[in-house]
């Protein structure tokens, strides 16, 4: 099947390539992608900026049919629209697996990096994996499931957002406008910022009745609780300068690199410093919660479902911050 890859270490070396297909073992399934979300996450791999296993399928966001069932598979996930966590395994004996955290463990193995993922026709995962998902979710919509179950393991463990709390979001790309809806879920009194280059996503944000500002026009205004969710140094020291004293700050929002940025700060202020890697089972369970009560409005942030074969377009907008979410459906032909 052809699958878009990371096919060598360094800059670039992604392609649409054929990939192997094999059956599923024991205790996993063959899903047929329905939906694929393209993540910053991708962009980290393709500049070699993330940690990953060459040749590899890449995509971790993905929303699919059960199509084949392993050796030991319930008999009832035959056909089922599930979501799927991401990692393929953990070693399960490290001390970060024992105490449940298997988001920590340094053997964790993750679709779309270090085991084949979402952007083919089909992939492999383990059937303890799966979520099954509202018959009225759309299908495409449905792959906002893995970023929103990652901002659940960011904002509520621990617990950063009170109800009355003023809270600032940096950022206003797909994680920051999920950032935004789970603190205002929580009960924060929420305002996003963004660049002038940010103007459809501001938009879009405002057109989920969430308030909004420009980069700069929130220093100094003492918020409770800063979410910096760009990843950039300037989105960092927006936050850093907009936290009240005894505030806190959650990094959400991958750098990809080293920044500078001015951490005394956090002294000065006595912030509290926090942040989640990935998820866990708990926040996946907090993040389908949020769906099936419709506290988190998903449909909205997909810009555009796209064919495999306009993967450099797609990346390349986002790259330059353009659209929200961009998901690959591998049933649809490149025009």
């Amino acid at each position: 099947m052809i699958g878009i890859a990371k096919v060598a270490r360094g800059p670039g070396n992604v392609a649409l390539v054929e990939r192997q297909e094999r059956p599923p073992g024991s205790g996993e399934v063959a899903l047929e992608v329905r939906g694929a979300g393209v993540c910053g996450t991708d962009l980290h791999i393709e500049a070699d900026e993330f940690p990953c296993a060459p040749p590899v399928t890449m995509g971790h966001e993905v929303c699919g049919v059960v199509a084949g069932l392993g050796d030991g598979v319930d008999s009832s996930w035959a056909g089922a629209r599930v979501v799927s966590e991401t990692y393929f395994s953990t070693c399960g004996r490290c001390a970060w697996c024992r105490d449940g955290r298997t988001n920590l463990c340094p053997e964790r193995r993750s679709i779309g990096s270090f085991v084949d993922g979402a952007f083919a026709p089909r992939l492999i995962v383990p059937v303890r994996n799966l979520h099954r998902i509202p018959d009225w979710l759309d299908e495409h919509a449905a792959v906002l499931a893995e970023p929103l179950a990652c901002v659940c393991q960011c904002l509520f463990d621990p617990p950063v957002v009170s109800p009355g709390d003023r809270v600032l979001v940096t950022g206003p790309g797909p994680v920051g406008l999920l950032v935004a809806q789970v603190a205002r879920a929580a009960g924060g009194e929420v305002l996003v910022s963004g660049l002038p280059a940010d103007e459809a996503r501001l938009a879009a944000a405002r057109g989920l009745g969430l308030r909004t500002v420009l980069a700069g026009g929130a220093r100094g205004d003492g918020f409770d609780v800063v979410v910096e969710c760009s990843g950039s140094a300037g989105g960092a020291v927006t936050c850093l300068d907009a936290a009240g004293r005894g505030a806190r700050y959650v990094q959400v929002g991958v750098f990809g690199r080293p920044v500078s940025v001015p951490l005394d700060r956090i002294f000065q202020k006595e912030l509290t410093v926090s942040s989640g890697y990935a998820s866990t089972p708990r926040s996946w369970r907090r993040a389908l919660a949020l769906i099936e009560s419709r506290q988190v409005e998903l449909e909205s942030l997909v810009s555009e479902v796209v064919a495999l074969g306009e993967w450099e377009r797609v990346f390349a907008d986002l790259r330059q911050g353009r659209g929200i979410k961009a998901v690959f459906d591998p049933r649809k032909e490149a025009p």
